[in-house]
């Protein structure tokens, strides 16, 4: 049995995924249709990508941290959960004697360094400006054929090809899909208020606002709308723009200027049916695509990355062979565990806080207040993205997690505000 894996798509998780393969002594093949010009110098996105101290650890492990800029990490002093006009709740990490939530890095960063990173990595093999034609699973390989006519050999196939990935629906591994109707707007703006370091996420009825600061006066603002209006503002001019956003922002933060270029995504859910087969692996948004409302969306393609490298290096040093059944259902076991409450929490939340209809108010006051009232709640999002261990991967885990927050603790702060 040969030690190497083939990986189907550059972007952050295939990249990362491509380097954790390699310190565990595996070769990989990456295939990527884009040039690898795009994929050393990727443009702005749009994408401010929220990193938790365990997806931190890992990029560290895996030489990307230190490549991306000190300049493009911004950190996040505590997060403000508002709905409408009505009260919120304030989540910081003191009482877990950390004085930030976490850091925000723009996507375009974190996939440069990873390029980066994956370019000094003698195992890893990079086949760029390719896609791929077909794939074929049989008893001990799996193949990609190439549009150049080329084919790629290895005992492992793995899909890091994105939510709509080709890959996934070539190995007949259907996924529950959920379009919200609805499109994410995102783009950087200067304003007159100092943002305090605050991360926003403030509901109301047809649209969600979102604020990340990236400096005391500069920030990502996100709205996630009906997609006709997110059409309607790109086509603004930059002006005009900036007026329509301070106005949707009810003048929280002064007077705007646009700092960047615009973008539009439309929102999609997915949750594939399986996340193994026989030689195959999803791994990353192939495997769950999560509304961007919890942030957690590249924290657990993080997490898909070392639990599948975890596994097929334990297949490899056991059993020579890198895609062992018992190691890619343990694989499954554990990504699935990692994920599920949060995408099924994520798919309520956003299902509550976004719906126009009245029954809905006295269920998001419900959640309001408690977030006000309860502290254990502020401990227990604050505990979500202050833990620096791996992902709860089993039943016990996540009960140790539960107790570690329940367990008395300094006393936490918690503002309230009108």
């Amino acid at each position: 049995m040969t030690r190497n894996v083939l990986v189907i798509g550059a972007g952050p998780v295939g990249l990362c995924l491509s380097l954790a393969l390699a310190r565990r002594g595996l070769d990989v093949d990456l295939v990527e249709q884009q040039s690898a010009e795009l994929l050393a110098a990727p443009a702005f996105d749009g994408r401010e990508i929220a990193l938790d101290r365990a997806s931190r650890r890992l990029l560290r492990e895996l030489g990307v941290w230190e490549r991306i800029p000190s300049d493009g990490i911004a950190p996040v002093s505590r997060a403000r959960i508002m709905d409408g006009a009505g009260a919120g709740f304030e989540i910081n990490g003191e009482a877990f004697g950390q004085d930030g939530l976490g850091v925000l890095v723009s996507n375009h960063l974190i996939r440069t360094a990873a390029w980066q990173a994956a370019a000094k990595q003698p195992r890893v093999r990079v086949h760029t400006g390719v896609s791929v034609d077909s794939v074929s699973i049989d008893a001990v390989t799996a193949r990609a054929r190439l549009a150049d006519g080329g084919v790629l050999e290895a005992p492992l196939l793995v899909a890091a090809d994105g939510r709509f990935s080709g890959t996934r629906r070539s190995m007949g591994i259907a996924a529950h899909m959920r379009d919200f109707g609805a499109s994410m707007l995102a783009c950087r703006m200067r304003h007159a208020q100092a943002n305090d370091g605050t991360a926003w996420e403030w509901f109301g009825r047809g649209q969600t606002r979102a604020l990340l600061p990236l400096g005391e006066h500069l920030s990502s603002v996100v709205l996630t709308l009906p997609d006709r209006e997110a059409r309607e503002l790109v086509d603004l001019s930059p002006g005009a723009l900036a007026e329509e956003i301070a106005a949707r922002y009810e003048g929280r933060l002064g007077a705007m200027q646009l700092a960047s270029t615009v973008h539009r995504y439309p929102l999609v859910a997915t949750w594939a049916h399986r996340f193994v087969a026989k030689r195959f692996a999803l791994a990353g948004d192939a495997a769950v695509g999560m509304h961007p409302v919890t942030a957690h969306g590249f924290n657990l393609g993080l997490a898909s990355v070392e639990h599948l490298a975890e596994a097929a290096g334990a297949g490899l040093q056991r059993y020579g062979d890198p895609a062992h059944p018992a190691l890619l259902a343990r694989y499954q076991r554990r990504q699935r565990m990692s994920s599920a409450l949060l995408f099924a929490g994520t798919q309520t939340l956003v299902g509550v806080f976004t719906s126009s209809r009245g029954v809905m108010q006295p269920l998001r006051q419900a959640v309001m207040q408690a977030g006000r009232k309860l502290p254990v709640l502020r401990r227990a999002l604050a505990a979500s993205v202050l833990d620096g261990s791996p992902r709860p991967a089993t039943v016990a885990r996540h009960v140790r997690t539960i107790v570690d927050v329940l367990r008395p603790r300094l006393r936490a702060s918690a503002k309230v505000y009108p």
